[in-house]
């Protein structure tokens, strides 16, 4: 049929903007966008998936990101330990592509998503990740399938790993006739620095792709690590310190880079960290607990004591603002308040990332580490590679710097993650010690009389806890002749029993040390001199909420350094009571003493108190149907006579009244409220997001009449 002039113009026009309109091809057809409640008509086998669609992040988990709206798939349900399968109906394939966004580990065949057809893989992909120093975020991905055209499928999404990365993420899964666009090409690049200053500048980008970068002084790597590399313009700068350096020509290589991205021509040298004037001011910073100068930081490691300097290392991503590529960061104080933040202690090496683990003194030079005239520091941590190990590093300068110990590891792989070493010496047999944890709520105890060899003794099931182990002896009631061993895990669950040197026997049920929502890993500090002999406890301050600190240049926090003591509760019962250490006291630089008074609802005593920095300590009285109430900065802190609980922020724990009074003494820090009472029973650490601008006090009675018998406003100094 021959078409007119004018009507096959108009014929063209029509198709040509039809075109630009994308009506010339098929619209995408959608298999699978995972936003319902459930799976729907897919199949779910084994535990990793959970009973449906994840909605970001899982506890335990590095922040995930890069997926559509509000679900996707996400097998790291119950960790890395656990296994399934999600297979979808049969379904007909229409168009060229398939492609969908992918994250999680890059276990071949074990972490991946296939395409079966016939029940034969025809397509798979995996994760990106094979090392611990990955990032959850989904990445675009697409098979070509146009030669399966009109045949039918099936999809199944597999995790069959159980190590580290063992799990898979996947997302938005459509069919597509437009070929997504093509991958930025990567490249290794380097660049030859001369050092003359102190500090290598890294431009961070906060949730882009991880780049490996690697540090080479003639060919000889000096250090690697992962970093959240900025392409442009930074959020913030992480900082290297170079000054073991200066006057060599150092290569920086960095892996995988985009040939338009500036990141690598944007490190710089400079003798202060960047922005170091608005250090330990920021809105946000908390002021008497312990924060990283930049990065990330989580559980505690090596507490101990030397040469009258408290050593506080800690897991840390100093080039990066959310957990992972960890390092054993590294502080001094000679008050457990002031702290001097010193170099990196420990890298990742050949034989994985730093996770935690203790130090203590080599009292005896059993290792046969020591050097000089000083007793050498020895640090016991996880190596975190394929698999997990246990390693040793040691110093002779006071921990300014760290060998590791040519022979890692000490103790090679035995289960699972196997992770944590806590070190005590066990002066009956002249040995040391360590607790391990293995898996789910097991533990294992392990001696050795050189540090190098370790034989097993026995093993321990802490009920209800996991990871993290410590193990200690308290006296009880203060008798140093009458001594009980301590047990307890990464969330405070702890047993009170006897320890012969090689079992651990329980005397008691199971307690809770705390009851607040950010305590999380603690350990106590080893090498405490006799003089003292207090039992001294530091936190990881675990925020419940990971975007407490969004828009910082620093993440997370410690808790309080508190103490323990033991106590008698009844017949083979102790229990540990908490305290908040004394030199907390010496902040105190403006005190206001509140007049005993009758609470009311209409007002305020505390109503002119200003400063955003606080110790409060008060003895109320209460009847059987009183109801106090603080505000704290604008956190609620409420205490009912009638339930005898006190709670805050979501918590609870009962405070029963002596004679008719509760006694409290509650910190106030920027997004932080330390509350302690009951005689050391009451330990309530907690944290919220608080409003830079809301520095106000209040207390008042709403139910009943509850009365001040003391109450006193300590305003605080910062500690920086």
């Amino acid at each position: 049929m021959k078409i007119p002039g004018k009507k096959l113009l108009s014929v063209l026009i029509a198709i040509k903007f039809g075109a630009l309109a994308g009506f010339s091809q098929n619209a995408d057809l959608v298999i699978q966008d995972f936003e319902g409640a459930d799976y729907g008509s897919w199949t779910v086998s084994g535990s990793a998936f959970g009973k449906g669609p994840a909605h970001g992040t899982l506890p335990g988990q590095m922040p995930v990101d890069g997926f559509q709206g509000q679900g996707l798939v996400n097998s790291f349900d119950g960790g890395d330990a656990t296994i399934g399968k999600l297979t979808s109906p049969p379904f007909k394939i229409e168009r060229k592509y398939i492609q969908f966004l992918i994250g999680g580990g890059g276990w071949e065949g074990k972490t991946c998503m296939n395409l079966l057809l016939n029940g034969k893989v025809v397509r798979t992909a995996t994760g990106p990740n094979v090392d611990s120093g990955g990032s959850e975020r989904l990445g675009p991905a697409q098979w070509d399938v146009s030669e399966f055209v009109g045949k039918e499928a099936v999809l199944e999404i597999v995790d069959d790993a159980t190590g580290g990365w063992g799990h898979i993420n996947i997302d938005r899964i459509v069919q597509s006739d437009t070929r997504g666009p093509a991958p930025i090409r990567l490249q290794n690049v380097t660049r030859n620095l001369l050092i003359n200053q102190p500090l290598l500048n890294f431009p961070v980008k906060n949730g882009a792709p991880r780049k490996r970068v690697t540090l080479l002084d003639s060919g000889r790597e000096l250090h690697a690590f992962d970093i959240e590399l900025a392409d442009a313009t930074p959020d913030w700068w992480a900082f290297f310190d170079a000054a073991p350096f200066k006057g060599k020509t150092i290569t920086v290589q960095v892996n995988q880079l985009g040939e338009d991205s500036q990141g690598l021509s944007m490190i710089d040298q400079t003798r202060e960290i960047k922005g170091a004037k608005e250090l330990y001011r920021e809105a946000l910073r908390p002021q008497f607990h312990f924060t990283s100068r930049r990065g990330w930081l989580n559980d505690p490691n090596g507490l101990v004591y030397f040469q009258g300097e408290y050593h506080l290392f800690y897991q840390h991503n100093p080039y990066g603002w959310n957990w992972g590529n960890m390092h054993w960061g590294h502080a001094v104080s000679k008050d457990l308040l002031h702290w001097q933040e010193l170099p990196i202690a420990l890298y990742p090496d050949q034989h994985g990332t730093m996770f935690s683990g203790s130090a203590f003194v080599d009292w005896k030079n059993t290792g046969g580490f020591q050097s000089g005239k000083e007793p050498a520091l020895v640090a016991m941590f996880t190596a975190a590679g394929k698999p997990f190990t246990q390693g040793l590093a040691y110093s002779n300068d006071r921990g300014r710097s760290w060998t590791k110990y040519a022979g890692n590891p000490v103790l090679g792989h035995i289960v699972a993650e196997n992770r944590d070493p806590k070190v005590v010496w066990y002066a009956p047999e002249n040995k040391w010690v360590i607790s391990l944890y293995l898996d789910h709520n097991d533990f294992a105890i392990f001696g050795s009389t050189d540090l190098k060899r370790w034989e097993k003794l026995s093993d321990f099931k802490l009920e209800g806890d996991a990871e993290c182990p410590n193990f200690f002896n308290l006296p009880l009631d203060g008798n140093t002749n009458h001594q009980r061993w301590i047990f307890f895990g990464a969330s405070g669950v702890y047993s009170v029993g006897n320890f012969d040197g090689r079992e651990f026997k329980t005397e008691s049920k199971p307690q809770r040390l705390h009851r607040g929502n950010c305590w999380y890993a603690a350990q106590v500090y080893s090498d405490i001199p006799a003089r003292d002999g207090r039992c001294i406890l530091v936190p990881w301050g675990r925020l419940p909420d990971g975007e407490i600190f969004r828009g910082e240049t620093f993440n997370q926090m410690m808790g309080l350094p508190v103490e323990l003591t033991l106590h008698s509760m009844g017949p083979n019962e102790a229990t540990i009571r908490v305290q908040p250490i004394r030199e907390l006291n010496a902040l105190r630089k403006r005190t206001h003493t509140i007049k005993p008074q009758r609470l009311s609802a209409e007002t305020n005593p505390l109503a002119e108190i200003k400063g955003g920095l606080f110790e409060i300590e008060t003895v109320l009285k209460v009847g059987t149907s009183d109801e106090v109430n603080f505000d704290l900065r604008g956190v609620p802190v409420v205490y009912s006579a009638a339930s005898q609980k006190l709670s805050c922020l979501g918590q609870q724990s009962t405070v029963v009244p002596k004679d008719g009074k509760i006694s409290l003494r509650i910190f106030v820090d920027n997004c932080a409220v330390d509350i302690f009472g009951d005689d050391g029973l009451l330990y309530m650490p907690t944290a919220s997001r608080m409003s830079s601008e809301n520095h106000t006090l209040k207390i008042s009675c709403s139910k009943g009449s509850a009365e001040i018998e003391s109450l006193k406003v300590h305003e605080l100094k910062s500690t920086w």
